[in-house]
């Protein structure tokens, strides 16, 4: 479930999904998506300081652009 979410573009906390999908430990499970799929992490930081994992799904497609001159 956690990676379909991620698939439609969304990005997900810790905290969304322990409400979404009664996952207490999301880390954990971003770890094991990681051995099939690219999961790009970025650090963010709440209203209140505390610096939290955003977890995103990156197509792998997107990044490679071949430029020409």
């Amino acid at each position: 479930m956690i990676l379909a979410y991620l698939m439609t573009g969304k990005s997900i906390t810790d905290m969304e999904a322990l409400l979404m999908f009664d996952c207490r430990r999301l880390s954990g499970r971003i770890y094991n998506l990681r051995k099939l799929h690219n999961i790009e992490t970025e650090m963010i930081t709440t209203p209140t300081g505390k610096r939290i994992a955003k977890y995103s799904y990156k197509n792998q497609n997107s990044s490679c652009i071949n430029k020409q001159s």
